[in-house]
């Protein structure tokens, strides 16, 4: 296994990474998406709509959040809601981009010989279509979802996943990741080094129970914290 590099916590020889929010802004392209179905529609309210998906019904991504949205509006018909789920996977895709520094930084760490996982709770078809638009899944050795590893996230079955595969301990491996329930506290769990995106926070109020080892304002710094500085 590859020299690792010291943190102040901890020597990391892996990096794993939960993907949006941490990697790129995906509610931001999720809600811009919720706003042309609603256009196309003429009626409505985008951010009603952005709420659907979070019921926990049908998922996160799950296209019959649309059609109960459609539904109780009243104007659900085939054809429309065909035209709104593509609508909203096209618009979707087309925004999500790389945060500022995130390449650069996962190539300083490729470079330096840190293995790089990514562990997410989308589906494996979603996850390697954002990685691949935003240009970064050459960086990564394996992506783990939910379909991989047979559960999903806060459940550490995904971390334990990308550990085997990067041949890394928990105890030398750091979690990156936007939510302190589903990413932090796993890690903390098993032992990793935990580093809170907190820049990808979306949601309202932290969980004060959980802390993580350290807080990030943007991806970049992530690369001083393993003792790697820019070239």
């Amino acid at each position: 296994m590859q020299t690792p590099y010291s943190t102040r916590h901890t020597a990391v020889e892996a990096v794993l990474c939960d993907m949006d929010n941490t990697l790129f802004d995906f509610v931001g392209a999720k809600r811009e998406a919720c706003r042309c179905v609603v256009d196309y529609l003429g009626t409505g309210d985008p951010e009603s709509l952005f709420r659907q998906f979070l019921r926990g019904i049908h998922g996160f991504e799950g296209h019959e959040n649309i059609r109960d949205y459609l539904e109780s509006l009243g104007v659900y018909e085939e054809r429309a809601f065909e035209v709104c789920c593509r609508t909203y996977e096209d618009v979707k895709l087309s925004l999500v981009e790389a945060y500022p520094g995130v390449e650069e930084t996962l190539r300083y760490l490729r470079d330096a010989g840190i293995a790089l996982a990514v562990v997410t709770d989308a589906e494996s078809s979603q996850a390697h279509r954002r990685l691949t638009k935003t240009g970064l899944i050459d960086y990564f050795e394996t992506v783990v979802t939910p379909e991989v590893s047979g559960r999903r996230k806060p459940e550490p079955d995904s971390l334990l996943y990308a550990l085997r595969r990067l041949d890394a301990a928990p105890a030398r491996a750091m979690m990156v990741g936007d939510s302190l329930v589903r990413d932090i506290a796993p890690g903390r769990h098993l032992g990793m080094t935990t580093a809170f995106a907190a820049y990808g926070d979306w949601r309202d109020g932290n969980v004060a129970e959980i802390k993580a080892d350290i807080v990030l304002t943007e991806f970049a710094e992530l690369a001083g914290h393993v003792g790697i500085t820019g070239r």
